[in-house]
């Protein structure tokens, strides 16, 4: 059970708030690099942006001792329909996104990354199959670069357990016109190629509010996949969230952060999951203020999910934690 090291605020002060809090209150945490790829750089064998390696550095500084780590990173932009963008704003010039150019560069990027955190688990992209939603080209051709990427880290680092995060709010009863063939695509992608089922899930992203309907979800997880699962990055809004510009309006309290969260850890212990990341252990309205403009909107989407509100006060969501972590 774990928590990723998404800060409540912008201030190294906060910074390290975050890790202290995973440190008394965890076993397992997650580092997500899923901001920038240094393309230029890798492709042109030049010095790496300072930005880049400080930002890197300083995470490895704030490594926990006795703590297993996960490390995401991840291939994609934000909304998972090309590749995330370089430090200029730019993205490499490709054909396809498996030439050999885009290839050599990744796996300089997570070899580098390897070599830096040292992680007990790997994810090598983030929320995949949003790109089979985007588009079937770029699909085909993430798939052939992804299984030469795949097979070049086994080669030199065989006993990483590595995957690629799947959302299930987009598998489970996907908007697709055929939902048999995507789902089909999907978990036989999953269960042939990966060493662990890597799930990202936000349920109010499907509009899920019960119990009932969050253990559908998991039923539906449960009968697609026959590897070990674990939930990489997960949450529940536990106030309610109004975006007018995405004509958003979604009701939540902190009972159904709570009743998500107990579901959630029910079935990682019926089901034997091998670990729980909740993406942002405190809400963080602080570092939100900071945000540009543009990235407002999209930023407030997860930001009342904590298990501690904007001020540090416990909900009842950290109660039921802390008694699963100790037992």
């Amino acid at each position: 059970m774990g928590f990723s090291t998404w800060s409540f605020g912008p201030n190294e002060a906060d910074k390290e708030e975050t890790y202290q809090f995973i440190e008394l209150n965890a076993d397992i945490y997650s580092e997500q690099i899923d901001d920038k790829i240094p393309w230029n750089a890798w492709i042109n064998n030049s010095t790496l942006p300072s930005e880049f390696i400080n930002e890197i550095d300083n995470r490895v500084l704030k490594r926990i001792n006795n703590h297993k780590l996960l490390l995401s990173v991840s291939l994609l932009n934000t909304d998972r329909s090309d590749l995330l963008e370089d430090y200029d704003g730019t993205i490499p010039n490709y054909s396809s996104l498996n030439d050999v150019i885009i290839e050599n560069a990744y796996f300089k990027h997570l070899e580098y990354l390897i070599l830096k955190f040292n992680p007990d688990y790997l994810v090598i992209a983030m929320e995949v199959n949003e790109l089979k939603l985007k588009s079937e080209t770029k699909w085909a051709e993430y798939k052939t670069l992804m299984n030469n990427i795949r097979n070049r880290i086994k080669n030199v680092y065989p006993n990483i357990p590595l995957s690629e995060s799947i959302t299930l709010h987009n598998w489970y009863n996907p908007e697709v016109a055929n939902q048999t063939d995507f789902i089909l695509e999907i978990s036989n992608y999953v269960n042939q190629n990966l060493d662990f089922a890597a799930i990202s899930y936000y349920p109010f992203f499907k509009g899920q509010h019960m119990k009932t309907e969050f253990q559908q979800a998991f039923d539906f997880l449960h009968s697609e996949v026959t590897i070990p699962i674990s939930f990489v990055e997960t949450t529940h809004l536990a106030e309610n969230l109004e975006i007018n510009s995405f004509n958003l309006s979604i009701q939540s309290d902190v009972c159904e952060q709570k009743e998500y969260l107990e579901t959630l850890l029910l079935n990682a212990h019926n089901q034997n999951y091998e670990f729980v990341i909740w993406w942002a252990y405190r809400d963080y309205d602080k570092l939100w203020e900071t945000f540009p403009a543009e990235y407002k909107d999209v930023g407030k989407l997860w930001r009342d999910t904590g298990l501690l509100d904007e001020n540090g006060t416990e909900r009842p969501s950290l109660t039921i934690w802390k008694e699963i972590m100790n037992k």
